[in-house]
C-alpha cells in the first residue's frame, strides 16, 4: 500500500473532510503508538509501511524522556493522540481505531505483534477497527 492509498483509506473510513486531517490523525496515532510499544517492534512495523508514514513510529518524542515502551492505558493514549492531532478525545479514539485498522492491512499481519505487546484495554483499539465497538 502506498502513502496516498493509506491516507485515502484513513480519510474515507474516518469520514474526514480533508487529506490533511487524515495525515494529522495518522501522525498523532503512530507517534503515540511508537511511545507505547518497544522500539524494535515499532521499527518492524515502520519497515512495512510507506516511508513517510513509518517514520511517525520512529521519530516519537516521548513524554518525559521515558523512551519507547512506556506503560500507559487507553485514556492516556487517547489524550496524547487528541493533543497531537488537535482533536476531541472521542474523535482521537475513533481516528486511532481507523489508523490501526489501515496499518494492519498495510503490514500484512505485523500489527498482530503490536497487538500482542499491548495491554487488553489498548488491544481493543486494534480489534475494534472502524466498525466495531469498544467495551470501555
Amino acid at each position: 500500500m502506498d502513502h496516498d492509498h493509506f491516507i485515502g483509506q484513513v480519510q474515507a473510513r474516518a469520514q474526514l473532510a480533508s487529506r490533511g486531517e487524515a495525515e494529522g490523525v495518522t501522525r498523532a496515532t503512530l507517534e503515540t503508538l511508537g511511545e507505547r510499544i518497544p522500539e524494535q517492534v515499532a521499527n518492524h512495523v515502520a519497515d512495512q509501511l510507506p516511508t513517510e508514514i513509518g517514520e511517525h513510529l520512529r521519530r516519537t518524542v516521548t513524554m518525559g524522556g521515558a523512551g519507547s515502551g512506556e506503560r500507559f492505558g487507553l485514556d492516556e493514549f487517547a489524550q496524547r493522540v487528541a493533543e497531537r492531532g488537535h482533536l476531541q478525545q472521542p474523535d482521537a479514539v475513533y481516528g486511532s481505531r481507523v489508523v490501526l485498522e489501515v496499518t494492519g492491512e498495510a503490514t500484512q499481519g505485523v500489527l498482530n505483534k503490536v497487538r500482542d505487546s499491548l495491554p487488553e484495554e489498548l488491544r481493543e483499539l486494534v480489534d475494534a477497527g472502524s466498525t466495531g465497538e469498544l467495551r470501555s
